[in-house]
């Protein structure tokens, strides 16, 4: 199983990117998928995620409003819309999914079976 993130770069402040995870190996349309990232000296957190069906999301407080995940089990793939960019969103960019593991919360990374290999996101001030 990979799932292959892409997308990343550097943006000015109040700029939009989009990443991709593409998922092989097995399907994902049965199972939670989502986004993490990594600041540097941080530890990895939870930025989104989106249900099997597509119909329920979930953000954390600093990119509601501003991120949007979203997803197409026919192409088993995961994006992340990012739009008004701020500096403190730089990091390495983690898609993520569910294998095994089928409830719980999505923030803990405990609970994902499966990552990406990240892709960086700069935001400059």
């Amino acid at each position: 199983v990979q799932l292959q993130a892409s997308g990343g770069g550097l943006v000015q402040a109040g700029g939009s990117l989009r990443l991709s995870c593409a998922a092989s190996g097995r399907t994902f349309s049965d199972r939670a998928m989502g986004w993490f990232r990594q600041a540097p000296g941080k530890e990895r957190e939870f930025v989104a995620a989106i249900s099997w069906s597509g119909r329920n999301t979930n953000y954390t407080d600093s990119v509601q409003g501003r991120f949007t995940v979203s997803r197409d089990s026919a192409k088993n793939t995961v994006y992340l819309q990012m739009n008004s960019l701020k500096p403190e969103d730089t990091g390495v960019y983690y898609c993520s999914a569910r294998g095994t593991i089928t409830g719980g919360s999505y923030y803990p990374t405990r609970n994902w079976d499966y990552w990406g290999q990240g892709t960086q996101v700069t935001v400059s001030s």
